[in-house]
Order: structure tokens, then C-alpha cells, then sequence
């Protein structure tokens, strides 16, 4: 992967919240992740433009502390109330609501940068990189992210190579109610 970073590039970084909060729960024993880290690795020195965070909020709104916490970080967050079906499942995914944003803002931007190791963004970033020539990058714990984003990225930022950056250690209460 040849990618460009210089200081004149305008960023954004979209943050899918729950993908890495289950990663570093599954991979790494209940440890939460280090967003003020994960946006200075993608940033860098570049100027940043918008950072969203796509979250769920729960009944009870014990993660508020948490959304205000991303919000002194300079991350807005996009919220979306978490799903309860009668059978007891739940739902809650941003994936269409960051698509939408990042290909919107793709205009005003050098590089995107998406927080996630999902592979149902493959045809956004493919989509991204089409139409709009922007620098499409993705930043994840490798370990649980899709193969075919990382190649289709302009460049992938594994945080699995330096965990101790982009975590947490476990403490005794999780910031999502319910999830650990």
C-alpha cells in the first residue's frame, strides 16, 4: 500500500464504536479501547476536519459519561437507541448511517478514515475511492478485522501491533451497560 500523508490533508475519521468495543472486548479480556489514541493514529499530523462517533444509547443512559467523554475528545457523536425485539434480540448497527456520512463529507476531504474492521464497508471504501479520489484508510485491531477491507484500504492501521496504545486495561465497570 503507497499512501500520502502530509499536513495540508483535510481528515475525517468515522468511528463505528461498536465494532471496536467488541474487538478489544473479545480479543483483549474485557479491555476497552483508547479513542483519544485510535484518533491521534488517525489523524497523525494531518488537519482534522470531523471526527463522528456512531453509538447506541441504552435505556438506562449509564454510556452518557462515556458520549460526553468522546465529546471533550473533539468526536461528535451520532447516537441511535438500541433495538429490543419481542423475542429478546437486539439490534444496533450504524453501518448505513457512517456510509452515508462519509461518502456526504467525501467532497471536502483528502482522506477517510474509518474506525472499523468490518467488512460490509468494502464497497465504501471502493465507493470512496471511486468517485470522490479521496485516501481511504482503515484503522482496527487486525486480528478481527475483514481481510478484503484491509486490502481494499489505502492503508490499515492495525492496532493489534501496539495493543497497550489503543487500550484500556479491564476495570471493574464496562461503558456499555449489559456488554461486559
Amino acid at each position: 500500500m503507497s499512501v500520502i500523508k502530509h499536513k495540508a490533508q483535510r481528515v475525517a475519521v468515522f468511528i463505528d464504536t461498536q465494532n471496536l468495543y467488541h474487538s478489544a472486548k473479545n480479543i483483549y479480556n474485557g479491555s476497552r479501547v483508547n479513542f483519544k489514541e485510535v484518533l491521534k493514529a488517525a489523524v497523525g499530523d494531518r488537519q482534522l476536519i470531523r471526527a463522528v462517533a456512531y453509538v447506541i444509547a441504552t435505556e438506562s443512559g449509564e454510556e452518557k459519561a462515556f458520549f460526553e467523554a468522546l465529546g471533550k475528545l473533539g468526536i461528535e457523536t451520532k447516537v441511535k437507541d438500541l433495538q429490543i425485539f419481542a423475542g429478546g434480540a437486539k439490534k444496533a448497527d450504524w453501518d448505513v448511517g457512517l456510509a452515508v456520512d462519509a461518502i456526504t463529507l467525501a467532497s471536502k476531504l483528502d482522506a477517510v478514515v474509518i474506525a472499523s474492521g468490518d467488512g460490509d464497508y468494502v464497497p465504501l471504501v471502493e465507493y470512496i475511492q471511486m468517485n470522490h479520489g479521496c485516501q481511504v484508510e482503515v484503522i482496527a485491531f487486525g486480528k478481527s478485522s475483514s481481510a478484503r477491507l484491509k486490502e481494499a484500504a489505502d492503508d490499515f492501521i492495525d492496532m493489534d501491533d501496539d495493543p497497550k496504545k489503543f487500550l484500556i486495561p479491564k476495570t471493574g465497570r464496562s461503558w456499555i451497560p449489559g456488554r461486559g
